[in-house]
């Protein structure tokens, strides 16, 4: 392969839609967006002296960005054109992890139903080749709001009590660093 080119995975028959690219790219703006959710969140929970909830909000806007990775190169791979549309800055008023957190999960729940109808328009134009990247992003969401689901509930439990909070923010702060790069 020549540097600069890409290698066409795919014929060109398998190219998106104008619909469906304008649908996918959508998605991968959204998927910026939540990144940018993410990291505001992390910020908030830095000033509010949380270094863990802090470094898990970041790693979850890094992972975020992996999720624009995907999207972007299943574009590419069909010979469609990514394109990154503006993306706002988030609007995050919190002042306690739980509001963090449930901010964080109802972000999650909009890019589920995101997914979700994505699915469905991919489904109504008989798009065939978007069901294992599609199906993929189905259980991840699946996972990732039940996870921030447990964080809210556990912070609920806590019920803003410190020493409860800190344990949280250290086993929150414990989660494994990841890459930004589409696996």
């Amino acid at each position: 392969m020549l540097f600069g080119t890409r290698t066409r995975r795919y014929a060109a028959g398998m190219k998106l839609t104008a619909e469906l690219e304008k649908a996918f790219n959508a998605q991968i703006t959204l998927e910026f967006e939540a990144s940018m959710v993410y990291r505001q969140l992390a910020i908030e929970m830095e000033i509010n002296d949380l270094p863990g909830m802090a470094a898990w909000l970041r790693h979850q806007a890094d992972e975020e960005i992996v999720h624009a990775n995907k999207f972007i190169d299943h574009l590419a791979d069909r010979d469609n054109h990514p394109q990154i549309s503006t993306v706002a800055g988030p609007k995050v008023k919190i002042k306690t992890p739980l509001e963090a957190f449930t901010a964080a999960a109802k972000h999650e729940e909009r890019v589920s139903e995101a997914i979700r109808e994505l699915y469905r328009t991919t489904e109504a134009a008989g798009d065939l080749d978007s069901r294992p990247l599609l199906n993929w992003f189905l259980s991840e969401q699946i996972e990732e709001e039940a996870t921030v689901s447990e964080i809210v509930a556990r912070i609920a439990m806590t019920n803003e009590d410190g020493p409860g909070l800190l344990r949280l923010d250290e086993e929150l702060g414990s989660r494994p660093t990841a890459t930004t790069e589409a696996k």
